[in-house]
């Protein structure tokens, strides 16, 4: 009989709905194996199991004394150490906010709590999300548990390493230009990036603003639908929310004879040899299913990550300026005479490289005399990359890319060169310059029993669509795709 803590998040639900365990059963079980695990793992900033535990008895209750639940009511789902949730530290992995407690819950979090699920708080990330392996977060680094030598990928790599390793069938990520689908990707599971606005960014802790957006990391499908058609809608908290709705979180079934499908041109040179070879697989294969496969000519995909750093570094120069020892974040204790040393020694002594890097990077950018040089331009070549990614769903349903042109990683083997870890992005940061959802789903494994992920990227508000395509893919026997049953 599979364990509890194996069953994938459809298998979680319909056991709490049909009486097969409770609430309070199911999180002490994950609780134990959590406790058991996460020294190899380091998922977990902090675990607050009083907290996660209360609300397991509280959904039980209510269930119990027949009140209104809904079917989402008792499920356990991690989360991101950026989205704040009232009373607990929500830190974004930073020494600036080591002692940061927060007075309110993101929109999401409300949502969440208004369903029924058991938030677990706090998993690990790049600090204010900025990296793409979890090797930036000021207190660890979190593993692969494919392989605990190699890294999870980032940001999100603590939300996406407890799923993968069975700690919980679903969490709460977020995705800048990448930082969803590329750590599940690299541990085998679901990751959504849904389409800018779709999900309310109040409550977030900002990184860059036009860029940012929370989306769910699951160990099956239906988990990043049901959570989206919870998640989605219009708050006034947040003026980029769209009012668009989710119809039904149920996946709908989708023939895969002439659907059109577009694939980048000459775009496979740099990707891991068996990646390619999983992918030319996946695309003969829908060839023989009556797909319609196209060709399209991306020349912009090379500068996305030019655009995308220029970009997102300006917006965190901004949007980091609030922690400086006075409005937000830790202050030195033993500050020198002058007010600018305050600012500076708080900054300098709680920021990590990584971020300073990126605020540096920014704040030259949109610097008196270079700003048309590099901001300016920059945002003008994002409306050239929306333009071409318009015209290509004039032409196919959906874009079908690998998630990373990489397997994990080896820990420490990009720390020392920037430019190659920002490499890391190539494939899914055009996603976020464009505004559009995209979703990484489990392909199989390499020789080294690695995970290697697929990208499916639609129009804007086709979260629908790219559901039931990742469906067709994975419910047919001819295409083989191997999911994990997290760590032993």
């Amino acid at each position: 009989m599979k364990s509890i803590v194996n069953l994938k998040y459809k298998e979680v639900k319909d056991g709490l709905n049909s009486g097969e365990f409770t609430s309070e059963e199911l999180t002490l079980a994950y609780i134990k194996r959590i406790e058991e695990n996460d020294s190899k793992i380091s998922a977990f900033l902090s675990f607050e199991k009083e907290f996660i535990l209360g609300q397991a008895k509280e959904s039980d209750k209510r269930r119990k004394e027949n009140k209104p639940l809904s079917e989402f009511e008792g499920i356990p789902i991690g989360i991101k150490d950026n989205i704040c949730i009232e009373g607990i530290k929500t830190t974004c992995a930073s020494k600036i906010l080591e002692n940061f407690i927060s007075p309110y819950n993101a929109s999401a979090i409300e949502k969440l709590i208004s369903k029924g699920f058991v938030l677990f708080p706090r998993l690990n990330m790049d600090e204010f999300a900025m990296g793409s392996s979890t090797e930036n977060s000021a207190y660890q680094v979190t593993k692969n548990p494919f392989d605990t030598t190699r890294i999870p990928g980032g940001s999100s790599g603590g939300s996406a390493a407890a799923v993968a390793a069975s700690f919980l069938p679903i969490s709460l990520g977020s995705d800048t230009g990448g930082s969803i689908r590329q750590p599940a990707s690299l541990c085998g599971v679901y990751g959504l990036k849904p389409t800018y606005g779709r999900v309310s960014r109040y409550g977030l802790v900002a990184y860059a603003s036009s860029l940012d957006q929370i989306g769910p990391i699951s160990n099956d499908l239906q988990g990043c639908s049901d959570v989206l058609s919870v998640l989605a809608g219009k708050d006034l908290r947040d003026s980029t929310s769209s009012s668009q709705a989710i119809s039904k979180p149920e996946i709908q079934n989708v023939s895969l004879n002439g659907l059109k499908i577009g694939i980048m041109k000459d775009e496979g040179a740099s990707w891991d040899g068996e990646i390619r070879s999983k992918f030319e697989e996946t695309v003969a294969y829908l060839k023989s299913e009556g797909a319609i496969i196209k060709e399209l000519d991306f020349d912009l995909l090379a500068s996305s990550i030019p655009i995308y750093y220029i970009i997102a570094t300006a917006e965190c120069s901004s949007n980091l300026s609030r922690f400086d020892g006075i409005k937000f974040g830790s202050r030195v204790s033993n500050p020198k005479s002058k007010l600018e040393d305050l600012y500076i020694d708080s900054r300098s002594q709680g920021f990590g490289k990584e971020v300073k890097r990126r605020i540096l990077l920014g704040t030259f950018s949109l610097s008196s005399g270079y700003y048309d040089a590099y901001y300016s331009k920059a945002q003008k070549a994002r409306i050239l990359i929306q333009k071409k990614y318009n015209e290509f769903f004039k032409d196919v349903d959906l874009v079908l890319q690998p998630t990373s042109p990489t397997t994990a990683f080896r820990i420490g083997e990009k720390t020392q060169d920037p430019i190659q870890m920002y490499k890391a992005d190539i494939l899914t940061t055009s996603v976020n310059l464009a505004g559009l959802p995209a979703l990484s789903v489990p392909a199989g494994l390499d020789k080294n029993s690695l995970p290697i992920g697929l990208q499916i990227t639609g129009p804007a508000f086709s979260e629908e669509r790219i559901f039931s395509f990742a469906n067709a893919l994975l419910n047919n026997p001819k295409l083989e795709i191997k999911l994990p049953e997290g760590i032993s």
